[in-house]
């Protein structure tokens, strides 16, 4: 959102491409707004270690290739990935073929001497189908002829879960330690590590894991930026049946606490809580079953899952100088559309105490300025921008509240935009029309006769 100020016209995707010129050129510019909206994510991101769990449903519905690419990806950006997979379809596959019955207790699988067995079995035939897609050359994909060194071993030490309410869970086990060291010399040679749902003990006893334990010792045990949990869930529901974007650590654990939760989104979020309080800044829940959901998590404002944060992700603030980049690259599209009035990096460098900021995660996502004229008790808002992935999320309101409060703080009693496309967002929200006449003296004498800018003024 942006007024003299105002919205700029929000863009999609990039539709196919047209034999008309005029197409070509809308697409090959929102191709260019999307690569300069992600661009701070890639910079971010880059050498940052990501452990990403998911099941051996990924691999029994055939969407093993495509999660393949995006890695592939991910990892060509700079990014150290971690991938954890399950198992949990090909055991029963494996127990079914051996005539083996499936126990559970306490949301685990007791696993006796011939469930192991099977256990093995499919873990070993789905770390061989990873290998196997991982080492293919990624043919017509975006990361064709993209060469990946994978590393898989003995990375992980387990210890068995034991007897529960007189339940003996056998070869069942909890990882007890990850070797870290190993896994971040692997990392730093460029090699994508693959972790099993398999662990041993020092004395060469093997355990049966599931594949969010593994996956939350490992984040924590390296110190991870992120963990994310590919699952047949599309992320956390809350009563009304609307994906929860955004969890913090604390509303996460009260949560998990109340029981409300059930089944596995419950298990999810357990290890989701376990790797954030020990450490993992943010932890992810999305769906596999989207299409390129990991990318989009990533590289999408709102993402497209449950993200549970170790701190609160969004501040609005006041801008410091380090914000002059930032902003610029907000408000230069608008400027070079017209609608707003263009200002150079000396005048934000200026002026970058006039500013309010939303920071979203290390990235701006909007900006607004207040100019004050003490004389008259009023003070211009200007350059209020939303960027266009993040609009439509209230962010605007809240900029402009931001305003108004530090308005009322300078003992300003009206706040006045000049805007040529935002008349009506402004009207909604309590401003009237007024004519140039009613700007302070120094303003007036500074309007823009060409722009013809309409005048917008609310009372504090």
């Amino acid at each position: 959102m942006n007024s003299q100020s105002d919205l700029a016209p929000m863009t999609e995707s990039a539709p196919a491409r047209s034999a008309a010129p005029e197409s070509d050129a809308v697409s090959h510019a929102q191709f260019v707004d999307w690569m300069r909206s992600v661009a701070p994510y890639i910079h971010a991101f880059r050498n940052k270690t990501f452990v990403v769990g998911f099941g051996g449903e990924v691999v029994h519905e055939g969407l093993l290739s495509a999660l393949v690419s995006d890695i592939a990806l991910l990892q060509a950006m700079g990014i150290q990935i971690v991938l954890v997979h399950g198992s949990r379809p090909q055991v029963e596959e494996q127990m079914n073929l051996h005539g083996v019955q499936s126990e559970f207790s306490h949301g685990m699988r007791i696993t006796d001497a011939r469930a192991l067995e099977s256990a093995k079995e499919a873990a070993g035939e789905v770390r061989l189908d990873i290998e196997a897609a991982i080492s293919q050359g990624l043919p017509n994909t975006p990361m064709a002829h993209a060469h990946i060194s994978v590393v898989s071993g003995n990375f992980v030490t387990a210890r068995p879960v034991g007897i529960l309410d007189g339940v003996d869970f056998q070869h069942t086990g909890i990882v007890r330690k990850v070797d870290a060291e190993s896994i971040k010399h692997s990392l730093a040679s460029r090699k994508l590590v693959l972790l099993s749902p398999l662990g041993f003990s020092p004395t060469g006893e093997a355990f049966n894991l599931s594949m969010e334990d593994v996956a939350s010792a490992a984040a924590i045990a390296l110190r991870a930026d992120k963990i994310i949990f590919l699952t047949e869930t599309p992320g956390l529901m809350n009563d009304a049946g609307e994906l929860t974007q955004e969890l913090s650590l604390d509303d996460a654990y009260k949560l998990l606490d109340s029981g409300e939760l059930k089944g596995d989104p419950a298990f999810y979020l357990k290890h989701a809580v376990r790797a954030c309080r020990g450490g993992v800044p943010r932890a992810h829940i999305i769906p596999y079953s989207l299409d390129g959901s990991l990318l989009l998590e990533l590289f999408l404002h709102d993402g497209v899952g449950t993200m549970i944060s170790y701190e609160n992700l969004e501040s609005l603030r006041e801008a410091t100088p380090d914000d002059v980049g930032g902003i610029l690259t907000l408000i230069e599209p608008l400027e070079s559309d017209g609608t707003l009035v263009k200002r150079g990096r000396h005048q934000i460098e200026r002026d970058i105490d006039h500013f309010s900021v939303i920071e979203h995660d290390g990235v701006l996502f909007g900006c607004a300025a207040l100019y004050a004229y003490p004389q008259e008790r009023i003070g211009e808002m200007a350059c209020l921008t939303v960027a266009p992935d993040a609009q439509g999320a209230g962010d605007g309101e809240r900029l402009l509240k931001r305003i108004e409060q530090r308005a009322r703080a300078r003992g300003l009693t009206r706040i006045f935009v000049l805007t040529t496309r935002t008349e009506h967002w402004f009207l909604k929200r309590g401003f009237i029309k007024v004519t140039v006449d009613d700007l302070p003296e120094d303003r007036r004498r500074l309007y823009n006769w060409q722009r013809k800018s309409l005048v917008l003024m609310k009372h504090l």
